[in-house]
């Protein structure tokens, strides 16, 4: 399969399930549900930025930036397993939030702490899922102009979990804390 064709498919999904989720919970709560802060502004733009530029290297065969890594097939491989991880870490995520998933901080809503489900694991495991899109799609086209974005999205997606810290802390108070030092905020405390 053409890579182009693989992240399209990946991106039906993937964004497919963020939608979803927040039209039925829209619905359900019939309030908003995405903040507009001008850190999720930036990042919204910045993934649209990032996938689109996967788009055009991997349609039109785009050298700029190329690097041999791996073998074709190790990076087809290794890129599958990323896309996989990417889509359970994110439906996880989604599910595990229940009523308290919200896109970027809305600071007059109250919402649960959750720290079940995959949230044991990972204080962040929809932002987890975006760098495992990252990393996933630059190993899959082997280019360096995606590794160069890919670390400019791993901090605009630090700076979102800041604020996002900050937002829980002024709500939830030592219990954030007791979770935050009991669970990390990727995967490695």
């Amino acid at each position: 399969m053409e890579i182009w064709k693989l992240i399209l498919i990946h991106q039906l999904i993937f964004q497919g399930m963020f939608v979803l989720k927040n039209v039925i919970l829209s619905r359900k709560l019939d309030k908003k549900i995405r903040g507009h802060n001008f850190e999720a502004n930036i990042s919204i733009a910045f993934f649209v930025l990032f996938i689109g530029v996967a788009l055009i290297i991997s349609s039109f065969n785009q050298t700029v930036g190329a690097v041999r890594l791996f073998g074709s097939t190790a990076a087809m491989t290794i890129g599958l397993v990323l896309l996989s991880l990417n889509i359970v870490v994110s439906g996880a995520s989604l599910i595990s939030l229940k009523d308290s998933w919200r896109v970027g901080v809305i600071e007059e809503q109250k919402t649960e702490l959750i720290s079940t489900g995959i949230y044991r694991y990972t204080r962040n495991p929809y932002f987890l899922s975006y760098l495992l899109m990252f990393a996933s799609y630059t190993v899959l086209l082997q280019n360096l102009v995606l590794l160069f974005l890919s670390i400019i999205g791993f901090f605009l997606i630090h700076k979102m979990i800041l604020k996002e810290e900050e937002y829980l802390y002024s709500v939830h108070g030592d219990s954030f804390i007791r979770y935050k030092e009991s669970t990390p905020r990727y995967l490695i405390k």
